[in-house]
């Protein structure tokens, strides 16, 4: 039977003609190892006891590794901006919903996560650090304030995890079950 008639198969096609511009793409994974590796490091080093030497520098690993993040996504925000995106397949009003808000929420979380830990950082002695250069303090010490802070920073951080298992089941579920292709507009 010639597959390139039956319905899979336009669908599939139909799913792999527009794509996101290189730059996008490049941004996409790099954004998303690097928080998946700073969220790992994260959750390690909450569990570390105070003091431990190991723990200042997978600290400041984790700081730096944030900072990236925010500063790439900004970029990726004005390439995107400037190079624009593919239109969303076809699919049902709730997946585009769905779709749109999670993408949205994903954004908000990379900008407010990093912004709200070093807000945190600006409320201690110890300051940021963006691999080795020390970055300006905007507070003083105040424990309120440090709390108030890394507490948004946590609720963030289980918030991405969760917003980005969503994600990941999204492209899944276009994978394994629509079998539309769609990760190809993403991939490499």
């Amino acid at each position: 039977m010639n597959t390139a008639h039956s319905p899979g198969a336009t669908r599939n096609l139909r799913a792999h003609g527009p794509r996101f511009a290189p730059s996008l793409i490049a941004l996409h994974w790099l954004i998303g190892l690097i928080i998946i590796a700073m969220l790992g490091v994260g959750l390690y080093m909450v569990g570390l006891p105070k003091g431990l030497p190991f723990k200042a520098t997978l600290i400041n690993f984790h700081k730096s590794l944030g900072m990236t993040v925010f500063l790439l996504v900004l970029i990726r925000m004005g390439v995107r901006r400037a190079v624009g995106r593919p239109a969303l397949p076809p699919m049902r009003a709730w997946q585009r919903a769905a779709a749109r808000i999670t993408q949205v929420l994903l954004y908000v979380g990379m900008i407010v996560m990093p912004l709200s830990g070093y807000l945190g950082s600006s409320f201690n002695s110890y300051g940021t650090r963006f691999w080795g250069i020390l970055l300006p303090e905007w507070g003083w010490d105040d424990k309120g304030l440090r709390s108030f802070f890394f507490g948004i920073h946590g609720i963030c951080a289980w918030t991405m995890i969760a917003l980005i298992a969503l994600h990941i089941a999204g492209v899944l579920k276009h994978q394994l079950i629509d079998r539309d292709g769609l990760i190809a507009r993403m991939l490499p």
